[in-house]
């Protein structure tokens, strides 16, 4: 049960090893140990403020003293040495990946989900890749390959490779065709919301009981400049149309979209949708563990019926979800971001005041103080909230630990 005691006993720990100030970020995180839940946190919070406030005016010796008094309450825990094990896993066998779109560079955001797929390849060693989703040419900045390139090996000490998803093209199309020629998949010329009535009854639409050979027929005219429209004809996945989930059933793949790309140009019409690309890309570079957000559990299914398909489901890579961090005055999105730039709110992406990597190295931050930050996180679906002051206290405390160490 979570009382004053334990606030005051978890703030008291923290100011003594922060030099003398505590943040809430580090007492809830505490207080989680002794049953404090997400629901909690705002009717608790009043409390952890005044509690923070009378402990931070305090002197080291008072704050040793009145900590001796609590110090059973919360016990001698033992910490982590870094993140926890991952299962069965032997040294040199642990292929993971982070796949930003170039929208802009890369964020706050991204180096929450960067780390752990980074530190368990440096941990187990292996191979870490940045995998730059850009097969939707309408939502490229084209500056931004060189910074994610750039931001992504300064936070990675050099070890990662970089891979962009519109120079493996022939390789997704490729396997559409294994797709279409196992029968998993089929060309769709249906009008939309027709086909949406279909699949919310769990019924298939006519396209999909076609034989194969006008299925590659119809791949093929995907294929050429002057076959289908765009709009006119989309890869669907052919999965179980009875699906209690009707986002699983027959999904698409791939779709004509004919505006230029910026590194492609006009060179190709077809381009993949996220669930052809990553799971070609996950079997091609024999990813073994998939640590992202948890808003791809839905996207996680599809691609594991995928690898199915193909034969592959024992190759199926380790999968884990981590909740999101909601700030409470931070805006994560580049394309806000992007758009709050063009009306001069800011002066660049190295703007003190935006959550991107550039900014964060301009302002002297070491990546290492954020990977003490993901390992404290954990691997965990929980979201949390934080504001923009609690958060670098956090990173500022991991910061003069880190020196002092050195």
């Amino acid at each position: 049960m979570v009382d004053k005691k334990h606030i005051r006993a978890y703030a008291l720990k923290n100011a003594l090893e922060h030099d003398g100030k505590a943040v809430v970020g580090s007492v809830i995180a505490g207080l989680f140990n002794h049953g404090l839940q997400k629901s909690q946190i705002k009717e608790i919070m009043p409390k952890i403020q005044d509690v923070l406030k009378e402990i931070n005016s305090m002197s080291g010796q008072e704050l040793e003293q009145e900590f001796a008094k609590l110090e059973s309450l919360i016990g001698h825990r033992v910490e982590r040495d870094g993140l926890a094990e991952l299962p069965g896993v032997k040294k040199g066998s642990v292929n993971t990946r982070m796949s930003p779109s170039p929208s802009g560079p890369l964020t706050l955001g991204h180096i929450l989900t960067i780390g752990p797929n980074y530190l368990y390849t440096k941990k187990y060693g292996g191979t870490f890749f940045i995998r730059i989703e850009d097969t939707n040419p309408e939502n490229i900045d084209p500056k931004a390959y060189k910074m994610i390139k750039e931001e992504s090996k300064w936070l990675c000490d050099g070890n990662v490779k970089i891979v962009i998803q519109s120079e493996r093209m022939d390789l997704y199309y490729k396997y559409a065709q294994k797709f279409i020629d196992k029968g998993a998949a089929y060309v769709c010329t249906c009008d939309v919301d027709a086909f949406k009535d279909l699949l919310l009854k769990k019924t298939g639409c006519p396209c999909r009981s076609l034989d194969k050979k006008e299925q590659k027929k119809r791949w093929k005219n995907m294929l050429d400049k002057d076959g289908y429209k765009q709009g006119e004809a989309v890869l669907r996945f052919k999965s179980d149309i009875t699906h209690k989930n009707p986002a699983m059933r027959d999904f698409p793949l791939a779709r004509i979209n004919t505006t230029p790309h910026p590194k492609q140009k006009k060179k190709y019409r077809v381009w993949p949708l996220m669930n052809l690309a990553v799971p070609v890309d996950d079997i091609e570079m024999k990813m073994t563990h998939i640590i992202r957000g948890k808003d791809h559990m839905d996207n996680s299914k599809r691609q594991k019926m995928m690898y199915k398909a193909l034969g592959k489901e024992k190759q199926y890579p380790w999968v884990a979800f981590i909740g999101r961090l909601h700030f409470t005055d931070f805006v994560m999105s580049t394309s806000k971001m992007r758009k709050a730039i063009e009306e001069g709110k800011y002066s660049g992406w190295d703007d003190p005041k935006l959550p991107t990597v550039v900014s964060l190295k301009n302002k002297g931050y070491c990546p290492e103080a954020f990977w003490k930050y993901v390992e404290q996180r954990g691997v965990s679906e929980t979201d949390k909230t934080i504001s923009q002051k609690d958060f670098f206290q956090l990173i500022d405390n991991f910061e003069k630990d880190l020196k002092r160490d050195k």
